[in-house]
């Protein structure tokens, strides 16, 4: 397959999986790859990748492939295109990169390289489509879009959306090692923190962390424990305690986490608290709000244009509405996955997995003395008899004729 088949293949590729979430509109997917001397660069995976590829691309010229696909959901049609943009760099030392690169090393870009940032400093010549080594070839989207009878008018707002890196530029294929399956996040992981960092400013506007810090050190001190045996460790995380009588606990992108003290007060002891800090981190593991986050924003290519003409970026919004979003839930699998993964990293931070089974009869009890509220963490959260059955199948434990059963978790009124 050639260069320009591989990129085409991969945005289509890109395309078809957020094609599963969505009913109506149009699809873009994009994909890029740096090619020299018939070698694709991919993304490093360290400093030390990084060092060697910036070494080799700057030694010669290298080509800058990205295809674009579109599918017209409505009408039933794809459109494929690629564009390819020729780029000559200053040669680079290992100096000038340890000095330049190491502090902010662009580990989530194709060769290690972004025209937006440290790279541009670097790029002496670019042959082709500026906005195709950004990330999308504008006038390309154009083209297929005219083609499929789309008001051009709109590409305005999103040209804006693109040289601010919001939205599409980000777009990458990983494999999550929580669903074992190869993912596509339109948010890189900085993006991601970014947006995580703006939604915690605009929670502790709205809440106040408990007054008592040995509460908030103890939070601390066991989510370490369970972030340590993870399998997500290139974001920090964080633990806050808010004063809140709900009994829930939500995690947000980027790693913040938030425990309501009305849960803490209901929790017997540390290994049933690691046990919910264990579920809300399999969340961030298995990237559930990001995920959840993307369907929320991708319906519309146009509501995300309107949303960035508005003067507003997409962190201020996510800020505005994803936290009452999560809130809200996740689906059954994502909340069953994420029981799966804490009884794994309770058992390897070394506290008591069983806890988590007696956590979960204890909520049972608490919600059927309780009336119903709007959000909280019974509502959001699957049959209790269902959890406790994913739970017993990852400790390997025997399942009973009870575990099959999705018996009612309040009594009939």
């Amino acid at each position: 397959m050639s260069w320009v088949g591989l990129a085409k293949a991969n945005a289509l590729a890109k395309a078809k999986a957020a094609r599963r979430s969505v009913r109506h509109g149009l699809i873009i997917g994009a994909d890029t790859i740096v090619v020299q001397d018939g070698k694709i660069f991919g993304k490093p995976k360290d400093l030390k990748e990084l060092e060697r590829m910036l070494l080799r691309l700057s030694f010669r010229p290298h080509w800058v492939y990205t295809g674009v696909a579109v599918i017209d959901v409505d009408a039933n049609k794809t459109l494929l295109a690629c564009e390819r943009t020729r780029i000559e760099m200053d040669r680079l030392s290992r100096q000038e990169i340890q000095r330049c690169f190491s502090k902010n090393p662009l580990l989530d870009k194709a060769g290690g390289l972004d025209i937006q940032s440290q790279g541009a400093f670097f790029i002496k010549r670019i042959d082709g489509c500026f906005y195709n080594v950004v990330g999308l070839p504008l006038r390309r989207l154009r083209i297929l879009l005219k083609r499929l009878g789309v008001d051009i008018s709109s590409l305005f707002f999103l040209m804006f959306t693109v040289t601010t890196g919001l939205f599409l530029s980000g777009c990458s294929t990983e494999y999550n090692l929580a669903t074992r399956q190869q993912e596509v996040y339109f948010y890189s992981t900085d993006k991601e923190v970014s947006i995580g960092q703006a939604i915690d400013r605009e929670i502790m506007r709205k809440y106040k962390l408990v007054d008592d810090p040995l509460v908030q050190t103890r939070v601390e001190d066991i989510g370490k424990r369970i972030v340590a045996v993870c399998d997500r460790k290139e974001i920090d995380y964080h633990f806050k305690v808010l004063q809140n009588d709900e009994v829930n606990a939500v995690a947000m992108p980027g790693g913040f986490i938030y425990i309501f003290s009305g849960l803490i007060e209901k929790i017997e002891n540390d290994d049933q608290l690691a046990a919910v800090l264990a579920h809300e981190v399999a969340h961030i593991v298995a990237r559930h709000n990001i995920k959840r986050l993307q369907a929320l924003m991708g319906y519309s290519l146009f509501q995300t244009a309107l949303l960035v003409a508005s003067g507003r970026t997409e962190a201020a919004i996510t800020a505005d509405a994803i936290f009452t979003q999560l809130l809200l839930g996740y689906s059954r699998e994502d909340e069953l996955l994420a029981d799966q993964l804490a009884a794994r990293y309770l058992k390897l931070a070394g506290f008591n997995p069983h806890a988590m089974i007696g956590f979960l009869d204890r909520l049972q009890q608490i919600d059927r003395k309780r009336p119903l509220q709007p959000k909280n963490y019974f509502k959001t959260h699957p049959y209790i008899s269902d959890r406790k059955r994913v739970v017993k199948m990852e400790l390997g434990e025997s399942i009973d004729f009870s575990d099959y059963i999705n018996m009612m978790d309040r009594p009939h009124e």
